[in-house]
């Protein structure tokens, strides 16, 4: 297939609707047909990457294997298509505005006005065509951030527009998804709120080809035609997309609707035999149906906002099912584990987590998560920080190097076993220049890790300054925590673990960005095993 087709996926009414979910599921349902898709995210803000956001502000900020740092949705994507995604799949409006300015310093525009248009509309297209670019896809699906109507969102809105009009009908097709309401005093479904999302699209110059109503109740048909008449849109276009239990049942909601074949009649492709999407069903089967149950503690310090841990909390989904287990996972916030309640605040949970995240605040309840999981022989999964958390615990305590921290808090430790990277000692600039992307790792074969992966050498996602300070070594394997995955080029310690231990696993590496669906993180599934065993 030469040409590229291109579906854009718009959002009204209200954010937070899903339009990454009904992404990833269109895309999850054209993949099963046999299509070969990809997943882009615009998003409106001006920072160029989410890196240097706070978690609060955007959720988790999820990296891709070639290192660039993203919004979360890119998680999903790569969770329903099983595909990696890339740089390119995530374009920020900052990132836009950075590439005109330069071109402009360079006199690339030879003096003339640089405006919105053309200047920063050809640069979103060219970001679009660029993903599409060199025969790799038959679709791109371009999900744009925010609401239509919002003021950062116009220069997106304007480029789809163009596009829409220079590719043609068949090349270029727009999904708007919008809310109907249910007012419970009345009892009654509203499509108010969706004709005014569509009279705003239609004011930009854009006439959606198909709306998906997000709605907490099923419509009826009269609702459907309704809303089809009202916005111009043909009723097989008007899909339904009613809350669901988890969000991995949308793709099977997508397919019964007929998303997929309106979206392919509508381009002009072929339609063959319904996708049996086998192995999906088979999962959301054992997800609906545990033999098992267990209860793990995820302490961490972004926990009021759970986006912020999203892909560690999809992971437990996809590694429970494959162990065919129910898992209730508990967010701690590590600033309220003190001394005094450590023992009461964990005892009951078959496994715990210690997430993810940077600076000082909230360190001390995560070193004594470690300290208490170690010494009561509960399994233990620390991730980057955490994994540095175990290691001071274990200097402190069964080293007795008095005072032994991370020089990222107490730069004048004695014993700083948690130090910064060489190639970091120069780096002033915050944002995306921390030791990011996919590294090899060697895993030592008389390893709980290497059971997991059954495999010696791995690559994995990283996103930090800070390291094991290899100084310590040998005195942290003759006690019992030993170093088990090696980064061949720079000897980085990548994995410690404690043998003697149930299962006590530290990862300097982010494991949680590569789990799938269809393929389970291999340590989040043996990390639930042992919490079951």
């Amino acid at each position: 297939m030469t040409d590229v087709k291109y579906v854009f996926v718009t959002g009204g009414v209200t954010s937070s609707l899903g339009k990454g979910i009904i992404s990833a599921s269109l895309a999850k349902l054209l993949q099963a047909r046999g299509y070969s898709v990809t997943i882009q995210k615009l998003d409106p803000y001006i920072n160029v990457d989410p890196g240097t956001l706070n978690p609060y502000e955007h959720g988790e900020c999820y990296v891709t294997l070639d290192g660039a740092e993203t919004d979360l949705d890119l998680g999903h994507y790569e969770r329903f298509l099983n595909v990696p995604t890339s740089q390119a799949n995530n374009v920020t409006t900052g990132r836009i505005y950075q590439s005109v300015i330069n071109k402009e310093r360079k006199g690339d525009y030879l003096g003339k006005t640089v405006q919105v248009i053309p200047h920063i509309t050809d640069e979103i297209k060219r970001r679009i065509k660029l993903v599409g670019s060199g025969d790799k896809f038959d679709i791109v699906i371009t999900e744009i951030g925010g609401t239509v109507g919002d003021i950062e969102s116009l220069p997106y809105i304007e480029s789809v527009r163009q596009l829409k009009w220079e590719l043609g009908a068949q090349n270029c097709i727009v999904i708007h998804l919008t809310l109907v309401p249910y007012l419970s005093s009345t009892g009654e479904s509203k499509t108010k709120p969706t004709q005014h999302s569509v009279k705003e699209l239609l004011e930009t110059g854009i006439q959606p080809d198909v709306l998906v109503l997000r709605t907490e109740r099923h419509l009826n048909e009269d609702i459907k035609r309704k809303v089809a008449l009202f916005c111009n849109v043909e009723e097989k276009a008007v899909i339904e997309s009613v809350d669901v239990s988890t969000i991995y049942e949308v793709p099977i909601k997508m397919l019964e609707q007929g998303l997929d074949r309106t979206v392919l009649k509508k381009m002009g492709l072929p339609i063959e035999t319904e996708p049996p999407l086998t192995e999906w069903r088979e999962f959301l089967t054992k997800l609906k149906n545990p033999k098992h149950s267990i209860k793990i503690g995820l302490v961490g310090k972004y926990v009021e906002l759970p986006d912020a841990y999203k892909s560690i909390a999809e992971s437990f989904i996809h590694s429970g099912a494959l162990n065919e287990c129910a898992i209730d996972v508990e967010y701690i916030h590590s600033e309220e584990i003190t001394e005094n309640n450590v023992t009461d605040r964990l005892s009951g949970f078959n496994g715990v987590l210690v997430a993810p995240g940077f600076g000082s605040r909230g360190i001390d309840g995560k070193i004594l998560t470690a300290k208490y999981a170690r010494e009561n022989n509960i399994p233990f999964f620390g991730i980057c920080l955490g994994m540095q958390c175990a290691v001071i615990e274990f200097a402190r305590n069964v080293l007795h190097f008095e005072g032994a921290h991370s020089t990222e808090i107490n730069h004048k430790t004695k014993y700083p076993v948690i130090d910064l990277m060489e190639e970091q000692k120069s780096v002033i600039d915050k944002g995306g220049t921390m030791r990011l992307g996919g590294y090899r790792c060697i895993i030592d074969k008389n390893s709980k890790t290497f059971e997991a992966y059954r495999k010696t050498e791995i690559i994995e996602r990283h996103r930090h300054r800070y390291e094991f300070n290899n100084k310590y070594y040998d005195d942290f394997k003759n006690r019992g925590m030993v170093p088990v995955g090696i980064n061949p080029e720079s000897g980085l310690v990548e994995i410690i673990e404690i043998p003697d231990h149930k299962w006590f696993v530290g990862v300097q590496f982010h494991p949680e960005y590569s789990s799938t669906v269809i393929n389970p993180h291999p340590l989040f599934v043996s990390f639930v095993k042992a919490c079951i065993g």
